[in-house]
């Protein structure tokens, strides 16, 4: 049982207080193994008061994914900005890998399996969001290189596939430094093994 008094809020603080708490637990133990008595007992209300504000474990969850895929993809599509294409490559790397570290819990949430019926927060759609945002960029880029536009999906998936297999690893060694693995992810997208 929480220490934590209870406090009074409105209902808005409150709503940010138990996504804030649910985010935390979520991260923590999984979608699975976290209760709503858990949920109410870490931010010091009643039960009935979580079920009031979200309908239950799978409404605050589905709250918590939303704002972290909300969150992963502004980012991205923030760093697509760059004209050079090694400079995006590079840009959107980056943000992959400081969402991971300035918000490793959601990270976490995002990467384990989604709760019943919330398949539109799965990681799986996640990356397909990325992958079909970096697609139109690499489409333009391979159209102006006369290089063949219809292979571009396949292209960001590779990519998006390798920054994201080595983001779930990296989430728990932190090892290298991000810039330092940045630059050996880009290295690998750009140059290939051969260099």
């Amino acid at each position: 049982m929480s220490t934590t008094p209870r406090v009074r809020m409105s209902g808005s603080e409150r709503r940010e207080q138990l996504v804030s708490v649910g985010r935390s637990l979520f991260a923590d133990k999984g979608y699975e193994a976290v209760t709503v008595e858990e949920i109410a007992s870490e931010a010091g209300v009643s039960k009935p008061l979580v079920y009031e504000h979200f309908g239950g474990k799978e409404g605050l969850y589905a709250v918590v994914v939303d704002r972290e895929m909300s969150d992963l993809l502004g980012r991205i599509d923030a760093a697509l900005t760059p004209a050079v294409p090694k400079l995006m490559l590079e840009s959107v790397v980056l943000a992959w890998l400081d969402y991971i570290a300035t918000e490793t819990e959601g990270f976490r949430i995002l990467v384990r399996d989604s709760a019943p019926g919330v398949a539109d927060g799965s990681f799986a759609s996640l990356l397909s969001d990325v992958a079909a945002r970096v697609s139109g960029r690499l489409a333009a880029e391979f159209d102006q290189r006369h290089l063949n536009p219809k292979q571009a999906d396949m292209y960001a998936q590779m990519l998006v596939g390798m920054v994201a297999a080595t983001g779930v690893w990296w989430v728990d060694v932190q090892k290298p430094k991000r810039d330092d693995l940045a630059a050996h992810l880009v290295n690998l997208a750009w140059n290939g093994l051969s260099h």
